[in-house]
């Protein structure tokens, strides 16, 4: 390939690429550079609906340089004020958070005209339906009359909504190519379950096409190094049981969002893999962490008894899966998990004791989901009472709650958190929504609204990326992982 190849390529967007791979569109569609969304590229500024100034303006030289977003419109233009006949203004928009401009470059590209000192671009669109491209980032650039360089402001992601402008944010991180979240294996499980959480709960379906492309290219067998440290083995089994359960999660709210069989078909067959590992041979009870068999722990039974009852709840005249969902809750409220205060620790000790190891927030969250289900199917109340006290513990508790916000330990003074806890704070408001929709609860609303409205306002920067620390504290760090559990605090808190 030529050198000019080369950047050709560079300057496309993965996403762009994959996509037009993926949905077979007319080559004509696919080249084309007008993009329509709620309106077409071009549209008269005057005709917005809205107009924010999201970043700093940019001075050059005495010319200000400004964004403007219409997020109501999902649609952006540039503008440049106190500038003199000659000086141009253009709006730069980017799929993949300003790394290409597979669009093209210097969208709207005006200049001032005679006699004046301002002007300004059209108004530009930016999602992409018909691409399957959504939340693009914007800048605004100018340049002086005479002058071949130029300057811009800062990029910006529209946020017509938070939860959507999470979830565009989340996306923008997807692998399309190999239809997962890059560099870990259950995280990619718990994204995409807070992508089709996003789906169910605010009806839409911009990144349905997600689930089904994650699903068929994830659904084989995978060497070591390839998504996992471990072989994966097909059907998204590895030696891990916990991570195998989180991929049946994920087809279960798969199935409940777009009611195709086969997501349900892999959820029972994850499932029945980590059934294997049920052993009353130890502690009486519960599943095994890892297929050596060397520690029961609370998230892959809360994870196995939410399981069940999901099963339970969606295979027609089932009694095999409430029958074991049963076993499971007796089995766990029984086991010493849940200490004095009513929270959940990490596991069991070789002698089956409360181990006393760290409250994770997942492990709470996941014991929560659990119960409030089974109490759906069985209609006894001593699995709601239980729901409700772990509930409770964990919001006035400071071990999970401080000032009001949810806080895993790792984040506390100069502490950071590591991949896998980056994500645990967006299950437990996954399963507290859960409960406060079954409870309607309106001290359980309120606290899940306090979760998005602290990340939303101190933990967020201008491409809508959500940081770890909820509450704003330094130092603030974001990933695809950070996003997805902040995704689920906004989409939990949507219409409460």
């Amino acid at each position: 390939m030529s050198a000019r190849g080369h950047r050709m390529l560079g300057a496309l967007s993965a996403l762009a690429l994959a996509l037009a791979c993926l949905v077979a569109l007319p080559t004509a569609a696919r080249a084309a550079t007008q993009v329509c969304a709620l309106a077409c590229d071009t549209l008269d500024p005057s005709k917005a609906r809205q107009e924010t100034f999201p970043v700093p303006d940019r001075n050059i030289n005495g010319r200000v340089l400004r964004l403007h977003v219409s997020d109501a419109d999902d649609m952006a233009w540039a503008g440049i004020d106190d500038g003199v006949s000659g000086d141009s203004v253009w709006l730069d928009r980017s799929w993949d958070e300003g790394a290409a401009w597979p669009e093209g470059s210097s969208l709207g590209r005006t200049s001032i005209p005679s006699g004046a000192s301002a002007a300004r671009t059209a108004m530009f669109a930016t999602r992409d339906p018909r691409g399957l491209l959504y939340g693009g980032a914007v800048r605004a650039c100018g340049r002086e009359a005479g002058h071949q360089e130029g300057s811009c402001t800062a990029w910006v992601r529209p946020a017509p909504t938070r939860a959507r402008a999470a979830a565009d944010a989340l996306m923008a991180s997807y692998n399309p190519y190999e239809a997962w979240w890059r560099s870990s294996w259950w995280n990619s499980a718990a994204a995409l379950t807070a992508v089709v959480d996003f789906a169910e709960r605010t009806g839409r379906h911009d990144y349905d096409w997600a689930i089904a492309r994650t699903f068929e290219q994830n659904r084989g067998v995978f060497a070591a190094g390839v998504r996992s440290t471990d072989p994966i083995e097909g059907d998204f089994i590895s030696r891990a049981v916990d991570d195998a359960a989180w991929w049946a999660v994920a087809w279960v709210a798969a199935y409940d969002h777009t009611h195709e069989q086969r997501y349900l078909d892999e959820a029972v067959t994850i499932t029945d893999y980590v059934q294997q590992f049920w052993d009353t041979g130890t502690c009486g009870g519960g599943v095994w962490w890892d297929r050596e068999r060397t520690y029961k722990n609370a998230v892959t039974n809360g994870l196995y008894l939410w399981l069940a009852t999901a099963l339970h709840q969606r295979i027609g005249g089932d009694t095999v899966w409430g029958d074991r969902a049963v076993t499971a809750a007796d089995w766990y409220l029984s086991s010493g998990l849940i200490d004095p205060a009513g929270l959940v620790n990490d596991g069991l000790t070789a002698g089956c004791a409360n181990n006393g190891q760290t409250v994770w927030s997942y492990n709470q969250g996941l014991a929560v989901g659990a119960f409030t289900e089974l109490w759906r199917s069985t209609g006894d109340n001593r699995y709601l009472d239980t729901a409700r006290r772990l509930a409770d513990a964990a919001l006035a508790s400071p071990v999970l709650t401080r000032d009001g916000v949810l806080t895993e330990s790792c984040e506390t003074g100069a502490g950071t958190c590591d991949d896998n806890q980056k994500q645990f704070k967006g299950i437990f408001v996954r399963y507290l929504a859960d409960l406060a929709d079954a409870t309607g609860s309106t001290a359980y609303d309120a606290y899940i609204r306090k979760q998005a409205d602290s990340v939303w306002a101190t933990d967020r920067d201008p491409l809508n990326r959500l940081g770890e620390r909820w509450s704003g504290t330094a130092p603030h760090k974001s990933d695809w992982r950070t996003q997805a559990g902040a995704l689920e605090a906004l989409t939990a808190a949507d219409g409460r």
